[in-house]
């Protein structure tokens, strides 16, 4: 369940009323701001953005950048991005300059559908005239490439059904190819892990279990290192319980010294439209405390009334 839905009514040429109003003039009002961008869809939001332009001769995102800055302004920019928009946006920083962000490519890579992965693909190559996949080749190496390339393809199945034989058959495999043998035959870690269903998935890993006495992750934390084992972690966890998974990645981004704001941003605007209610109980259960409590002690002004608005707490 998501924390934002569209608001009934809706009324883009009010909304984009609102926002000119709190920009106009001396000061911004951006408790007006937080109203808008904290509580409606991203579908609504566009068609704000688009309502202003007409009515205003404007560019919405050009009058917010003039007007506010910081974490507030990264946040409100998220939120008027389409999905596919913001995860090209984030993996494209996660590859420019020097260096690359391996945890955005993971993060983003191994929780989005076939679906999703192909829309990327499509609007990578439109908004930067580049191949994803020829992108992700050249920023990354080893086995960890040969993970990402594999998951770029969007060939993963989806179908519903689960096959319990081919699930043992997989099990057994996954151990002859790690516990099970001297060295670590890698490739078929990667054509398991990216090419069966999310059912299918959670079928294997219980017949791992039954077969080894502990769990699949247990046996990529002492198979593995690096990028290529957060990376095959990544895609059990969010196979498993994208909510969990989820959980953990706003959990990391807050806890100890200093916060990863972009991580926190990313997380917090992809998935609250699609499954924070399940999220927020996730981190209660898995942390003991509750996801607002976090943010209200790692964040502050209006960047953290509007990270509130967005997983549905009391900002105002």
């Amino acid at each position: 369940m998501s924390t934002i839905t569209p608001v009934a009514n809706h009324n883009p040429e009010a909304d984009a009323e609102v926002l000119r109003k709190a920009m106009k003039g001396l000061g911004t009002d951006e408790k007006a701001i937080i109203s808008i961008i904290g509580t409606r869809s991203n579908a609504q939001l566009k068609a704000v953005e688009l309502k202003f332009k007409a009515a205003f001769g404007k560019d919405l995102k050009d009058d917010l950048k003039s007007e506010i800055s910081g974490n507030f302004l990264i946040a409100v920019l998220a939120r008027l991005r389409t999905p596919t928009e913001f995860d090209v946006y984030e993996l494209h920083r996660a590859m420019a300059g020097a260096g690359t962000s391996e945890k955005i490519l993971i993060e983003i890579l191994a929780s989005r559908s076939n679906a999703q992965i192909k829309a990327i693909k499509e609007q990578y190559k439109k908004e930067h005239g580049k191949e994803l996949e020829k992108e992700l080749s050249s920023e990354t190496s080893g086995h960890f490439r040969r993970l990402l390339v594999s998951l770029v393809q969007a060939n993963r199945e989806e179908s519903p059904n689960v096959d319990n034989a081919a699930a043992l058959a997989d099990a057994k495999a996954l151990y002859e190819a790690g516990e099970g043998k001297w060295g670590t035959d890698e490739s078929k870690f990667n054509q398991v892990l990216c090419l069966r269903s999310h059912q299918q998935l959670h079928a294997i890993f219980e017949e791992y279990k039954k077969l080894t006495k502990h769990t699949i992750e247990k046996s990529i934390e002492s198979e593995f290192s690096g990028d290529i084992q957060a990376g095959l972690l990544a895609i059990v966890g969010s196979s498993i319980s994208p909510a969990d998974y989820f959980a953990e990645v706003l959990y990391k981004s807050m806890k100890g010294a200093g916060t990863d704001d972009n991580t926190l941003v990313r997380a917090v605007v992809t998935r609250c439209e699609v499954d924070m209610v399940q999220i927020k109980e996730a981190f209660k259960k898995k942390y003991g405390k509750t996801l607002g409590s976090f943010i209200e002690g790692d964040c502050s002004g209006d960047y953290k009334k509007l990270i509130l608005a967005l997983v549905g707490e009391k900002w105002q």
